[in-house]
């Protein structure tokens, strides 16, 4: 069974409304009854109104324990008409998972509920397995039958693992080119893919489909507001050939960023528009539908249980984090802007005061070789300007210096072996040495972050290597840059050595562009800070 530690959630959800928040308690405890139901205790499922294969946004799993592992698909045979073409009704789903990719040897099998308020989607948690263990899985509704997913268990704490691997990626603008990376990202030997946000992007889509150029469904076109528009957009990234290859091929761990809601937002406000409440309810719900996540997750109004631990033997943890739904408003200013007093205020916080505080006893109380933190957005300075000033951008941790130092405390001083984040966000490649005070360049390094770029977001456009660039000079910390090449980062852990591999593709405008590692880092066990290879 899985610990405590492994996937602690707790002290994550803010005061609800009390009729709301215990309908929202009865709905994960029917969730988690309905998704375990044996096949011949469950209704005959209503053929859709019009017909039409019902897997067509593709099948996932995610969240991986030494026992279990959630399965996810969703009901969709018209994705963009109203309740993606099925009936206003709750419906049964067959599952099952094997142990060959043919699914003889089922171990595990019943029927889920998709429920038209979830989207027809299913989430099923399945328990019971075999820890470090690969499984098959597969979707059966009437007479359809989903692709045939892999995915595989975690080890069970304690376990002495000789290696481990993984890729991360984020910001994959659908507008801006074609999935290219995750075609390669599919072909890999992986133990499990971190998606890091910006899943999705929350702007105007054109006709054409922009750098694609392919026809839009009109549905997916205008900048999500409602629900009904944030599933259309969901299900156009969806449709993705390679995007649905790289989650049925691998388990997936999730966090987001901004774009899931609306460009460098704080809590529930927006520097454009003031309060987002409704709009980040609707646009959290339309999160939870579409990506394999536990029923702990299922949105409470207008909050969403995301950040979590989840734990590969003795030589990783990973510390998801949720960077977006708790953190103040930048104390400096939104965006660009000079440093100031008001962001070293102690009641400042990034992940606010309850995460922070998992966070911190995590990081504490873990005895694993590598402590990784799944994280939104850049934790190195990024000096914009030299000696000339203090111009820093502020919704990274820049803006947040006295969270930042709390943090990078921990690191130093919680006995924490070997941390590492990993980043998205920032559509370029950073390898950055994170100092105990970015404020005093000569103290010491207490951990490593590397960023990752963005799978699609800005196409084949120069934009931040000419932005970015001239800044490097002045942040002596940041080990490697490189600012417009597409791609994700592929990482390979043992005892004694954290690899990274950038890997990127020569263009994302047609989906089968070659692959390549453009540089290579290593860290050592016990000595922070990364090395080109």
């Amino acid at each position: 069974m899985v610990t405590s530690d492994e996937h602690d959630l707790s002290g994550t959800t803010p005061e609800l409304d009390r009729r709301r928040f215990v309908g929202s308690l009865g709905l994960v405890a029917g969730l988690a009854a309905v998704s375990t139901l044996p096949v011949d205790r469950a209704a005959a499922a209503p053929r859709p109104p019009g017909g039409g294969y019902p897997f067509r946004l593709g099948i996932a799993s995610g969240d991986p324990t030494p026992d279990g592992v959630v399965l996810w698909t969703r009901l969709a045979p018209e994705p963009f008409e109203r309740f993606g073409g099925m009936p206003a009704t709750a419906v049964g789903v067959e599952w099952k998972l094997a142990t060959h990719p043919s699914m003889r040897g089922v171990v595990r099998s019943g029927r889920a509920l998709a429920m038209p308020r979830l989207a027809h989607s299913v989430h099923v948690e399945v328990d019971g397995l075999e820890p470090d263990r690969e499984y098959y899985y597969q979707f059966k509704y009437r007479g359809d039958e989903s692709d045939v997913g892999r995915t595989r268990t975690a080890p069970l704490p304690g376990t002495r693992l000789n290696s481990f691997s993984f890729a991360f990626a984020s910001c994959q603008a659908w507008q801006d080119g074609y999935y290219s990376a995750y075609r390669h990202l599919a072909r890999e030997d992986l133990d499990l893919v971190v998606h890091l946000g910006d899943y999705v992007y929350e702007g105007d889509i054109a006709p054409d489909g922009g750098y694609r150029d392919r026809w839009v469904p009109p549905a997916a076109r205008p900048a999500p507001q409602s629900l009904q528009q944030w599933r259309a957009r969901y299900a156009l990234y969806k449709t993705d050939p390679d995007l649905q290859r790289a989650h049925a091929r691998f388990p997936w761990i999730v966090t987001w960023d901004d774009h899931e809601v609306v460009n460098d937002y704080a809590a529930d406000q927006s520097q454009y528009t003031g309060d987002i409440s409704t709009l980040r309810a609707n646009a959290y719900q339309a999160y939870y539908e579409h990506q394999p996540l536990r029923a702990r997750s299922i949105p409470r109004g207008e909050h969403v249980r995301l950040y979590r631990r989840v734990s590969f033997g003795n030589l990783a943890k990973f510390h998801v984090i949720d960077g977006r739904q708790y953190r103040d408003i930048p104390p400096c200013g939104w965006g660009e802007a000079p440093a100031c007093e008001a962001a070293y205020d102690p009641e400042i916080s990034m992940l606010g005061q309850r995460q922070e505080r998992w966070l911190y006893d995590g990081l504490e109380r873990s005895r694993a070789r590598w402590d990784v933190l799944a994280n939104n957005v850049m934790m190195a300075r990024l000096d914009h300007d030299g000696a000339a000033g203090e111009k820093l951008w502020h919704d990274a941790w820049d803006g947040f210096p006295a969270a930042r130092n709390r943090l990078t405390w921990r690191f130093a001083n919680a006995d924490v072996r070997n941390p590492v984040l990993i980043t998205g966000d920032w559509h370029s490649s950073f390898v950055n040495d994170i100092k105990l005070n970015f404020d005093r360049p000569d103290s010491r390094v207490v951990a490593t972050e590397f960023v990752g770029t963005s799978i699609s977001s800005n196409g084949d456009i120069p934009v931040y290597g000419p932005y970015y660039g001239p800044m490097i000079k002045y942040n002596p910390h940041i080990k490697f840059f490189e600012g417009d090449k597409r791609g994700y980062v592929r990482c390979t852990v043992t005892p004694d050595q954290w690899r990274t591999d950038l890997r990127m593709v020569r263009t994302v405008s047609r989906p089968d562009a070659p692959a390549y590692t453009l540089a290579s880092f290593v860290v050592e066990d016990g000595k922070p800070g990364a090395v080109r290879l």
